[in-house]
């Protein structure tokens, strides 16, 4: 079994996109497992992971592909929890997604992709928004 873990933010399209190559990768889809994982920075109504648009948007084609999905949400900075919770899962492959952002909005606002990137001990793939033709 091939386990993905899909972390995915507050963007539908971007949550759809990442889903959609997920779905898209080599094997059968009882073959592969994937955990979303959405981490709240700041959930002062208590929201549940299921409530987030994205989360959902990213299960209804993980769903439709005929994968086994599993929902993770936790607190705290992003990047250390999608990283925790691929190390606690033994995921094979970490997908996050990508956006456009300048240099310096990077060093004043940091990446979670980009951190993620340089401290997963683990393949990582960068999905960007795909249109849909």
């Amino acid at each position: 079994m091939y386990h993905v873990v899909l972390a995915v933010d507050e963007n539908e399209e971007r949550a759809e996109s990442a889903a959609r190559e997920v779905a898209n990768l080599p094997g059968d889809p009882d073959e592969k497992r994937v955990t979303l994982v959405h981490v709240f920075q700041d959930n002062p109504s208590g929201a549940s992971a299921t409530q987030v648009a994205s989360v959902r948007a990213a299960e209804d084609v993980l769903d439709a592909a005929g994968l086994d999905v599993e929902i993770s949400e936790a607190s705290g900075d992003p990047a250390d929890v999608i990283l925790d919770v691929a190390a606690e899962a033994g995921a094979d492959l970490l997908v996050v997604g990508g956006r456009k952002r300048s240099p310096a909005g990077k060093a004043l606002f940091g990446s979670v992709t980009q951190s993620v990137i340089l401290n997963a001990d683990r393949p990582v793939m960068v999905a960007g928004v795909v249109r849909q033709a």
